[in-house]
């Protein structure tokens, strides 16, 4: 039997980034709010499956899971909860 590569990460983290420093390009979004993010990463320990979470203040804007990471951006959707503007970022 062949011997298969685990790529999977056993414990995902969570990626904390204020609002008013969160830049990105909206990939998909709906009436002008993002559900899906491209953004620039500079922490190599961010892998697929870690949880985006931008705030503002107190408030959650985005929180979703981050599907791929390539090329020194990773991309992440919250197509039922974000509250993200699709503005110039």
């Amino acid at each position: 039997m062949a011997e298969q590569q685990n790529n999977q990460t056993t414990n995902s983290q969570t990626l904390v980034i204020d609002a008013d420093e969160f830049k990105f390009e909206a990939l998909e979004q709906n009436n002008g709010i993002a559900t899906i993010v491209k953004f620039k990463v500079d922490n190599p320990e961010v892998r697929p499956g870690d949880v985006l979470l931008i705030l503002s203040g107190t408030d959650i804007q985005f929180h979703g899971f981050i599907g791929k990471v390539e090329d020194g951006f990773a991309f992440a959707i919250d197509r039922t909860g974000s509250t993200l503007t699709t503005g110039i970022h």
